[in-house]
């Protein structure tokens, strides 16, 4: 199972959505990635194949990141779940 987390502006916790196989989690991140790119305020909605009736509708001028990542089959060894850390300068 892929997950691809969105960071939104001003949310601290990411949007997720799960695809089964690489090639159509690498599909849902190039759709995130090109909305992204664009900057304009259009609407992004995605669907999760995990959870059959999960959606979700972003507006992509709110997205700050995203991330792709292959969810073990097992618990992870460091016992937490890939995210976002954010590095403040002085």
């Amino acid at each position: 199972m892929f997950t691809i987390d969105i960071s939104l502006k001003m949310t601290p916790m990411p949007a997720s959505i799960q695809r089964k196989n690489q090639e159509d989690a690498e599909a849902a991140y190039q759709q995130v990635l090109e909305a992204m790119r664009t900057g304009q305020p259009d609407l992004l909605e995605l669907t999760c194949e995990q959870v059959p009736n999960k959606r979700v509708t972003l507006r992509s001028s709110e997205i700050n990141a995203v991330q792709i990542y292959q969810k073990p089959g097992t618990s992870a060894a460091s016992g937490r779940a890939p995210g976002f850390a954010g590095i403040l300068s002085e």
